[in-house]
């Protein structure tokens, strides 16, 4: 039986006008309140005109950038003279000194995942209404999240929403609370318990704040108790944790694309990247998950992301000593009252893995390894499995020959999804001549699909640059599948 997959004519471009705005130190924070007093000596008249420009080149390309310039002040605020007269204007002038415009999606926008909107209401009849997340990459090629929403009607159609002139970035908010118990297991995970984590968690309460954390490491800095190289050490390690975990408040007035999840911990300042996202049902509760790569760089970090409306969101540490490599796609329920996720921690195969507590994950096995040639380098997951009557599809991509990515699917038990029923023999999409160029050439990929009127849909990356839509019809995609003994 042929396989038929269509390719839709909708793609999915990039748009470098797309900016937000970030904080702007040049070279170095030596020279902040140098700039800050050649502003205040700024004659009133030359200030006035000087904001008046500003107003009129950058009001138009930001929703409130009067609000973005005060932001900017006050994350400067420990730099101005507590007594300096400052007017509005100077105020306003100090905020646009340090702040910089960054297009989000100038260099590329792949990897998209897709779920179902939390707002299902007012739709025809076989319409669904959905929320596509995509890897943006910019300058310097840093990685975030970025949104678009529409509607897929009964023909799978996309419908997409108009995409706004405007971005923002959140407000951001380190975690209120932090369990004691976990961020200990954390540390130790990490190989930094020692006697200066003791001497600190042990003052501080059962759930504890930011605050306190520095509350406590305050006086350890001002009057060493343990080795102050070994306490500086550690004190590094404590404000990295705390600093992983935060919390992203969007106005709930801006629209789905106006949204971007920009890097803001030390452990992913070079990138968040290819996020899987999944509608999770726990009985009548939904949740939206994503797992991420955090990247600073040189280290990466599997990091979670849980909300409910795409406005609040919630940036939590993955833990365990399965919590390793890249590409953790969770499965959208528990199974036999367990969470389940597929990883990927040797860089090769395909695992699973299965945990009581969503955050701890500490055993994986291998379900399925390469043994075709078109996945002989290594294999992974796209995205999250998808539930059939049948079993859980799940997409996988596949690495061969030129270093060429193709994406496959296989078929797993839903009771028993470390048992693989059934997989295709060859790849399901592999690129096409048109979708070969880009910025890492030869790859096609996905972060997750859903299923509509019975048809698979897949929004997929092409080279790393931009994204296209693909379907197949699930029956037929199931029937195609090799049952594996």
């Amino acid at each position: 039986m042929h396989l038929k997959i269509k390719r839709k004519k909708k793609k999915i471009l990039r748009d470098p006008s797309r900016v937000i705005t970030r904080l702007h130190i040049p070279d170095g924070a030596h020279r902040i309140q140098k700039i800050i007093q050649r502003i205040i000596d700024l004659p009133d008249t030359t200030a006035e005109n000087l904001l008046t420009q500003i107003m009129l080149d950058f009001s138009e390309r930001h929703k409130d950038i009067r609000r973005i310039f005060e932001r900017r002040l006050n994350e400067l605020k420990d730099y101005v003279h507590p007594d300096a007269a400052l007017s509005d204007t100077k105020k306003c002038l100090i905020g646009a000194y340090f702040t910089m415009e960054y297009s989000i999606e100038s260099a590329a926008l792949f990897n998209p995942s897709i779920v179902l909107h939390p707002d299902q209401g007012g739709l025809n009849k076989d319409n669904l209404r959905f929320i596509m997340s995509f890897r943006a990459t910019g300058e310097g090629h840093i990685s975030s999240i970025v949104f678009r929403s529409g509607v897929l009607d009964s023909h799978n159609t996309f419908i997409f929403d108009p995409i706004s002139d405007y971005v923002e970035t959140p407000d951001v908010h380190l975690d209120p609370a932090y369990d004691r118990r976990l961020f200990q297991l954390k540390l130790n995970e990490m190989e930094a318990c020692d006697e200066t984590t003791a001497y600190i968690l042990d003052r501080l309460p059962e759930n504890f704040t930011y605050h306190e954390l520095k509350g406590q490491i305050g006086p350890l800095t001002a009057e060493p108790v343990f080795s102050e190289a070994r306490q500086n050490e550690t004190f590094d390690i404590m404000h990295w944790l705390a600093n992983s975990n935060y919390e992203l408040n969007f106005r709930s007035d801006n629209g789905i694309s106006e949204r971007v999840i920009f890097p803001v911990s030390p452990n992913e300042s070079k990138g968040i990247e290819d996020a899987r996202f999944v509608q999770f049902y726990d009985d009548s509760e939904v949740t939206y998950y994503a797992t991420y790569t955090a990247y600073n760089g040189f280290n990466i970090l599997p990091q979670l992301i849980e909300t409910r409306d795409f406005v609040k969101f919630n940036i939590l540490t993955l833990n365990g000593n399965a919590v390793q490599n890249k590409g953790m796609a969770l499965f959208p329920r528990k199974i036999n009252g367990e969470y389940v996720m597929l990883s990927r921690q040797d860089g090769e195969n395909n695992h699973i893995m299965f945990s009581d507590n969503i955050h701890f994950w500490q055993e994986s096995q291998i379900i399925q390894e390469p043994t075709r040639p078109w996945e002989f380098i290594q294999i992974g997951n796209c995205g999250s499995p998808l539930e059939t009557d049948e079993g859980w599809i799940v997409l996988t991509h596949g690495v061969g020959p030129m270093r060429q990515y193709c994406i496959g699917a296989m078929l797993l038990d839903l009771e028993n999804p470390t048992k693989i029923i059934a997989r295709l023999e060859e790849p399901l999409l592999s690129p096409r001549e048109e979708e070969r160029e880009g910025y890492v050439p030869n790859v096609v990929y996905t972060c997750g699909a859903i299923i509509h009127n019975n048809e698979l849909v897949i929004p997929y990356a092409m080279s790393d640059i931009t994204t296209g839509i693909a379907t197949v019809n699930v029956s037929e995609l199931i029937n195609c599948m090799q049952a594996l003994v």
